[in-house]
């Protein structure tokens, strides 16, 4: 359904909760198809293992997704020991016999704690990434080497919270191009059995959590009822850790062409500012601190992020057009 046909999904984000089974792109073409709004992307993939937070973008969010560019992610998952597996996971073929070992909770906190930090970790073989410009994952399935280098990753917390069986469950927390797959199988490399991943719930993409989310079903519900704008979380409530600076029209013109523009302004409270021409700087005084901007009309609409390029002068590095 074309989306003028269809005005209630405003630009911003919408958090989904994927369900066990689908690719990342099986849900953003759900909701295309649920909400008749075309123009959607996400911030970061899943597979098809995985549930949880998936962050869609919608209109002109998509076009903040840099900045959101190495957030933090959260996860829960299940770690199955007593054998590997050739793509890491449940889904995977069995590398050997299940050794099905008896699990020592000491043991495998001991061991977490060797991966928190920066750590060099091998992305899995059946993966995204790029092997002279091919998917890693297509010269698996062909049964072709895969030779993929370790790369840093940064785990924060590596956090065991119970065992059954031969299956420990865990959180961690990392950033941006963690393999929790591969973080499974090293694991059970380091215990001697084995391991591969079992299950993964994503429960945090940055400040987006699963209390944000909603299923497949909820938007489809609120997008029949005509709610599903209450689900979007709209462009001025996004990048909420950059200071807001309101302009006058006058300095509104220069940021939309994308010219540098001066700022003379006063805090009026933490994390806002507003643009008061002939005011005394904060941009003088020696506490200020360079950070990009999130620039609001006096309509309350975003219009551009920009950053610093001298003391109380900015640069627009993403303009955004006028809402109609």
């Amino acid at each position: 359904m074309p989306r003028n046909l269809l005005p209630l999904a405003p630009d911003g984000i919408l958090v989904v909760d994927k369900p066990r089974g689908k690719t990342s792109h099986d849900v953003v073409e759900a909701v295309r198809r649920l909400i008749g709004f075309r123009q959607i992307g996400h911030f970061g993939t899943l597979d098809p293992l995985a549930t949880g937070v998936l962050v869609l973008a919608l209109g002109k969010a998509t076009r903040l997704a840099r900045f959101y560019a190495g957030r933090r992610k959260r996860y829960t998952f299940a770690v199955r020991f007593g054998f590997a597996t050739d793509t890491y996971d449940a889904d995977g073929e069995a590398l050997g016999p299940d050794h099905a070992p008896t699990l020592d909770s000491a043991q495998l906190e001991a061991l977490a704690g060797q991966f928190v930090g920066k750590i060099q970790q091998t992305p899995p073989s059946f993966s995204a990434k790029k092997i002279h410009g091919r998917p890693a994952h297509e010269l698996a399935r062909k049964n072709k080497v895969v030779d993929l280098k370790p790369v840093e990753v940064e785990v924060h917390e590596f956090r065991l919270t119970g065992t059954d069986g031969p299956v420990a469950r865990f959180t961690v927390e990392c950033g941006s191009g963690t393999y929790i797959r591969s973080l499974a199988h090293d694991l059970g490399k380091l215990q001697g059995s084995g391991a591969h991943l079992a299950e993964i719930t994503r429960t945090a993409v940055g400040e987006f959590t699963l209390d944000h989310a909603a299923t497949l079903s909820e938007i489809e519900q609120d997008a029949k009822s005509g709610k599903i704008s209450e689900r979007v979380i709209r462009l001025e409530n996004l990048l909420s850790d950059l200071p807001r600076a309101t302009v006058l029209p006058i300095v509104e013109k220069r940021v939309r062409h994308g010219a540098k523009f001066n700022l003379a302004i006063a805090q009026i409270q933490p994390g806002q500012i507003t643009v008061a021409q002939g005011a005394p700087s904060q941009l003088d005084s020696g506490d200020w601190k360079p950070a990009k901007l999130r620039v609001f009309n006096q309509q309350g609409q975003l219009i551009a992020i920009a950053e610093p390029i001298v003391p109380r002068t900015y640069q627009p590095v993403l303009v955004l057009e006028a809402t109609p």
